[in-house]
C-alpha cells in the first residue's frame, strides 16, 4: 500500500494487529498493494518531512504466495465474513440503544 497517499488509513488493535486499508475501498489488493495507477491517489501533504518515532505501525505482513486470481478469491471471501459480522454486530448494539432508551422497566405495586 502507498502509506504516504491521503487516503490511507492503518490502526493498530490492543492485540497487535494491525489493519491496513483504503479509506475510498479503491485498493482490492489491500494492504498488500494498491491499484499500479490510481485514479485517486493524492500524496499526504500533513507529514511530509516529519520524522516517525516508534509508534509507526509495523511491517506488513507477507503476501501470501498464491496466483492473483485466487488472491482476490481469498479477500472476497473475508471481506463477506467481516461484513456479515459487523451487520450483527450493529444490529445487536442498535438494540441495546434502543432498550436503554426506554429506561428501567418500573412495576408499581397495585392499590389495595
Amino acid at each position: 500500500m502507498r502509506e504516504e497517499c491521503k487516503h490511507f488509513q492503518s490502526r493498530t488493535y490492543a492485540s497487535g494487529e494491525v489493519a491496513r486499508f483504503c479509506v475510498l475501498d479503491l485498493a482490492p489488493e489491500a494492504p498488500w498493494r494498491c491499484p499500479e495507477n490510481c485514479p485517486r491517489y493524492e500524496r499526504r501533504l500533513a507529514d511530509v518531512g516529519w520524522d516517525h518515532g516508534s509508534l509507526v505501525s509495523p511491517p506488513v505482513e507477507d503476501e501470501p504466495s498464491l496466483p492473483p486470481s485466487q488472491l482476490a478469491e481469498l479477500l472476497g471471501r473475508a471481506e463477506t465474513i467481516v461484513n456479515e459480522v459487523s451487520s450483527e454486530a450493529l444490529t445487536e448494539v442498535r438494540a441495546e440503544e434502543t432498550r436503554e432508551a426506554r429506561g428501567p422497566r418500573r412495576w408499581f405495586g397495585r392499590r389495595r
